[in-house]
């Protein structure tokens, strides 16, 4: 009863813009750090003039989010690997020709899919299913900390709306810090960081919004529970997740630290198959994800 009427009340506080500290909260050792947003409405997509824009990013549409929670950082190489050595799972490989991917190497003890990986590093090369393995264990770890959850799964990947919604932070410029990528604001090829189009950077290197989350532009792509639609023609406008009867698509934001500065907007998106790999280009070794939690 506590940790819901903490994470409630956390959830209406907003001063000035800024985050504050009792808006954060982990529910459980196992559990990635959450931060509670609180609900509103905001206008999803970008204006025909703003520069680098996909017709996908259209039309504008308002919608309105209920109170959610959304993971301070994208889940990190160690977050990452403590599931891998709990359960045993095993990821398929991100590229199979370079035998690229998460490795278990005996119950208990897995591998990165690099040798050397810092464990601040934005797990990626992942695949949706992969997230979702790691969402379902979350949420077993969850109920087994407060068993007054029941059998809900409050953990779950964000719906596209409430990642933009998260990611903007009340803003409407192009990036939470304004409308010029430069600054180290995020890492990108052009973002002024110092991992840029180099490598990954660590999870917690870069400012936070006025949401107080971090990293939610550049370094990894990440998963959203949404199917892939080419527009906004028909999306819904309560912010929750826009699925289909059968998805072989799904939406991922953000950028990585690879790309051009256009992806690295808020309103930028593109596809990926469930495997991070599509026809255009190969998603497969850049994409990671965050957890977003339902509140009371």
């Amino acid at each position: 009863m506590k940790l819901r009427i903490a994470i409630t009340l956390a959830a209406t506080v907003l001063l000035g813009g800024q985050a504050k500290p009792d808006r954060e909260f982990n529910e459980c050792p196992e559990c990635p750090p959450m931060v509670a947003i609180p609900a509103g409405k905001f206008l999803m997509g970008s204006p025909a003039h703003e520069p680098g824009r996909f017709d996908s990013e259209g039309p504008q549409h308002v919608v309105a989010v209920k109170a959610f929670a959304l993971a301070k950082f994208p889940i990190t190489s160690a977050e990452f690997l403590t599931f891998l050595n709990a359960t045993g799972y095993q990821p398929q490989p991100c590229n199979p020709l370079l035998s690229l991917g998460w490795r278990q190497l005996k119950r208990g003890l897995a591998a990165t899919p690099t040798d050397v990986e810092p464990p601040r590093w934005p797990a990626v090369c992942l695949d949706w299913k992969d997230a979702e393995a790691y969402i379902a264990w979350v949420n077993d770890r969850a109920r087994a900390a407060h068993p007054s959850i029941g059998n809900r799964n409050p953990y779950r990947l964000p719906s596209e709306a409430e990642w933009e919604y998260g990611a903007r932070a009340g803003t409407t410029t192009t990036r939470w810090w304004g409308d010029d990528v430069s600054g180290g604001h995020a890492n990108c090829n052009g973002c002024g960081s110092e991992w840029d189009d180099k490598l990954l950077g660590p999870v917690d290197a870069f400012p936070v919004n006025a949401f107080g989350l971090s990293g939610m532009l550049g370094n990894a792509w990440e998963w959203t529970a949404d199917c892939w639609h080419p527009s906004y023609v028909g999306a819904p406008s309560d912010g929750r997740a826009w699925n289909d009867g059968f998805c072989i698509r799904h939406a991922i934001r953000g950028g990585a630290w690879n790309n051009i500065p256009i992806f690295v907007r808020s309103a930028a998106r593109v596809a990926a198959a469930e495997d991070g790999a599509d026809q255009n280009y190969d998603y497969s070794t850049l994409t990671g994800f965050r957890v977003a939690r339902d509140l009371p």
